[in-house]
């Protein structure tokens, strides 16, 4: 009888090891490594316009807007991840000797393709509700001008939801209005 030998575990410590070296992103939870979908131009400029829109928002405000680069930890379950685009309030929060990994978002935003929409509205969303911080989650489509906002109230979270380009978005936790057609600008959307 041949004894089958379980695949060996990754620390924390020796995944941000390998992570921080590598040429590409991956998450990681409970002991394994995900490799993360690369990004097509339309991911890439819809990242860019949300941020440039943020930013412009919050500008002068105690808030900061982070590009994918930013590692998040969810200290509640271990997800280490990379949302598309991350907002901190105040100070950031880093994990002990991990100061390229925050621990304190107020607001994540998920850019849906075919390949992610499902994990990321479904599991991930899982992750993020246990982040203490976190009143606003943002997923916006990749394939028509749609946005979806979920927002934590008492003990539930709240959907919002806002369609085409004549549309806008509120963002309470912000108090920032988006305009989707800012966030879809110079997008070309293939279906």
């Amino acid at each position: 009888m041949a004894l089958t030998h379980p695949a060996k575990r990754l620390s924390e410590a020796q995944y941000l090891e390998i992570e921080r070296a590598a040429e590409f992103k991956s998450e990681f939870f409970e002991g394994e490594m995900f490799a993360m979908a690369g990004d097509s131009p339309v991911h890439s400029l819809l990242a860019s316009n949300l941020i440039r829109e943020l930013g412009g928002h919050l500008k002068g405000r105690p808030y900061a807007v982070f590009n994918s680069d930013l590692r998040i930890k969810i200290e509640a379950t271990g997800l280490l991840t990379y949302p598309d685009v991350s907002v901190i309030c105040g100070p950031a929060k880093s994990v002990p000797g991990a100061n390229d990994t925050l621990t304190n978002p107020v607001l994540l935003v998920g850019l849906l393709s075919e390949s992610t929409e499902a994990y990321d509205s479904g599991k991930k969303f899982e992750q993020y509700r246990q982040i203490p911080s976190l009143r606003e989650y943002l997923l916006v489509s990749q394939k028509e001008p749609h946005a979806e906002l979920f927002f934590r109230q008492e003990n539930q979270w709240g959907l919002r939801e806002a369609s085409g380009l004549e549309a806008t978005i509120g963002l309470p936790e912000l108090a920032v209005t988006l305009a989707l057609s800012e966030i879809y600008a110079n997008v070309a959307l293939v279906s």
